[in-house]
């Protein structure tokens, strides 16, 4: 594995106080399944540490990681002018309580919110990253309006933002968002849980097939993703039909009942197998990843996929295109059409050559590119370069 670039000296307040940071996310389940490497090293570097969110069955495990997590119980996902205006009280109160240093803000809700609430609390250090514009080019042209225009408003408020693709960062440079606030980052995940090839690989492999009753000479398809129609389970269902008895299929992720597109499981016609905690044992069962989405930020299932050696079929969209290039380090397919999906899959299917050579591409790809600790070095690179801006009292140690 690559060498790790150094994280920076210990930062601190005035008279050598630990510094506080509040990562600001709509559900604990983002703080645990997006934020938990960043947390951690957060919590290393001496920060007292905090993970606001609505309350979840999250909270346990973010805890463990050292950090504080403050309830927000009327936050919601979608948006809800009489809940959100009691989560804006709540998220007030929760920030004069703690009276963060930094607050880090991330998803598209809690990224408008939290920004102009941030700075009417008069925190230090306002910063946020954009996990993906909720807006694709393909979306009518009133909802992109709206959520340009929102983020590009919120953006007013923050002292600096973060983009995990370049898209997102060209796209709203257009709207005004200044440059010299801005820098694409990247993403990542812990590396660390993705065992190489090999023996300890090997073992999680038979335990898991074993127990779903996959056979040796079986090959296994899975998706990994929330239940709804944007991660293009349909059409992933659609090419599981046409390729029946060439592989099984199946997917694996939470439900998401609260959105307008989620999927019963009958309708989807897929075999389910809900939410797991032992993914890089999952990663490691099966011969294929596939994600058919619609949106994606910068899909972090594909990056565990890259580094778990798997060969992919990914959309040819912005937040995927990032994973790597296509016939080089993974196949690409155009989103919403099922026959390209088909297809794609049903080379990787019939070529165990192609399935190799991509996987180990991506393998590589994945450890040079996709380690979350970086991210985590350049958002607390961020805020040393704020505080200095803005000529607060900080130190280093």
């Amino acid at each position: 594995m690559p060498e790790r670039p150094s994280l920076p000296l210990r930062l601190r307040g005035e008279d050598g106080r630990p510094l506080r940071v509040a990562h600001l996310t709509t559900v604990d389940m983002s703080l645990h399944l997006l934020l938990s490497t960043e947390l951690t090293v957060d919590v290393e570097h001496g920060l007292t540490t905090y993970g606001l969110s609505a309350p979840g069955p999250y909270r346990q495990r973010i805890e463990h990681l050292g950090v504080h997590h403050r309830p927000l119980p009327s936050l919601t996902r979608a948006w809800q002018p009489a809940a959100d205006l009691a989560a804006a009280r709540e998220l007030l109160s929760v920030l004069r309580e703690i009276r963060p240093d930094v607050l880090h803000t991330h998803n598209p809700k809690t990224g408008v919110l939290g920004r102009v609430l941030g700075r009417l609390a008069r925190v230090p250090v306002v910063v946020n990253t954009c996990h993906g514009l909720w807006a694709q080019a393909h979306d009518p042209l009133a909802k992109r309006l709206l959520v340009r225009g929102a983020e590009a408003f919120a953006a007013r408020f923050s002292h600096a933002e973060l983009y995990q693709n370049a898209e997102d960062h060209r796209t709203l440079a257009r709207w005004g968002v200044p440059a010299r606030r801005a820098r694409v980052v990247g993403n990542g995940v812990d590396l660390d849980r993705f065992p190489a090839p090999g023996p300890a690989r090997d073992a999680l492999r038979t335990a898991v097939r074993d127990r779903l009753g996959v056979r040796d000479d079986e090959l296994l398809v899975g998706g990994v993703g929330r239940r709804v129609a944007e991660k293009g389970i349909r059409e992933y269902a659609e090419a599981a039909r046409a390729l029946a008895g060439k592989a099984r299929f199946v997917w694996i992720g939470p439900d998401d009942p609260d959105k307008p597109d989620a999927l019963r499981a009958a309708e989807a016609g897929l075999e389910f197998l809900g939410s797991r905690d032992d993914m890089p044992a999952v990663y490691a069962a099966l011969d294929v990843f596939v994600l058919p989405s619609y949106r994606e930020g910068f899909s972090r299932s594909g990056m565990e996929a890259a580094a778990s050696g798997l060969p992919m079929v990914l959309s040819d969209i912005r937040g995927c295109r990032e994973i790597g290039t296509h016939d080089q380090h993974l196949l690409l397919a155009p989103a919403a059409d099922a026959a390209a999906l088909t297809g794609a899959l049903d080379r990787l299917l019939t070529e165990p050559a192609l399935r190799n050579r991509l996987g180990t591409a991506a393998r590589r790809r994945a450890l040079e590119q996709f380690d979350q600790r970086t991210v985590a070095r350049i958002s607390l690179e961020t805020y040393a370069a704020v505080a200095r801006r803005r000529g607060l009292p900080w130190t280093t140690d």
